[in-house]
């Protein structure tokens, strides 16, 4: 089975949640299988070791799990992105809009290294407003963007268009809805 049907197979659909008319795809079934998340793991490797990675900027939650684990098998430095108020040292903070709401997120000011390339790493994108926030983030920092990496990619909604649009990068997923 190819690996994109594999994870589509075993992505678990939430309807209504966060929010009425939503669709979640709960990827804690994708994460309760080890050979799959190997599969996983080892496919995003493959596409982003060329790159040279210095570290890879992951977004709270779901984005911390797959982002530190490819960290680790890149042999670079993990920069975790989170909810206002959660990190406890200094920081630099993006506003950002997503598909039902407002938020900030928030990185250590030291976290990026002046002219590291760096890989922004979440789940799923849907608006691209999240990773967006992180990527100015990365470079007010002083990073290189090397480019966005997600499990999902819901085509539906403008993520890719916006991303591609404002950092010239194409994101790159597994799976596509």
């Amino acid at each position: 089975m190819v690996l994109e049907e594999k994870i589509k197979d075993t992505i678990r659909n939430v309807a209504d949640y966060p929010i009425p008319g939503v669709v979640f795809k709960d990827i804690t079934p994708v994460l309760a299988d080890p050979y799959l998340v190997r599969l996983i793991v080892d496919e995003m490797v493959n596409r982003f070791k060329p790159c040279k990675i210095d570290a890879i900027a992951a977004v709270e939650a779901r984005g911390f799990i797959l982002g530190g684990i490819l960290a680790h098998e890149l042999g670079c430095s993990f920069l975790p992105v989170r909810k206002v108020g959660k990190l406890p040292y200094t920081t630099v903070a993006e506003n950002y809009s997503l598909e039902y709401g407002e938020a900030t997120i928030e990185m250590h000011v030291d976290a990026v290294k002046a002219g590291w390339n760096v890989l922004v790493h979440d789940d799923l994108l849907a608006t691209g407003g999240t990773a967006a926030a992180a990527a100015r983030l990365v470079k007010q920092s002083g990073g290189k963007l090397a480019g966005f990496s997600f499990m999902i990619n819901l085509s539906f909604l403008p993520g890719f268009d916006r991303l591609y649009k404002e950092f010239g990068i194409e994101p790159d997923s597994l799976v596509t809805y």
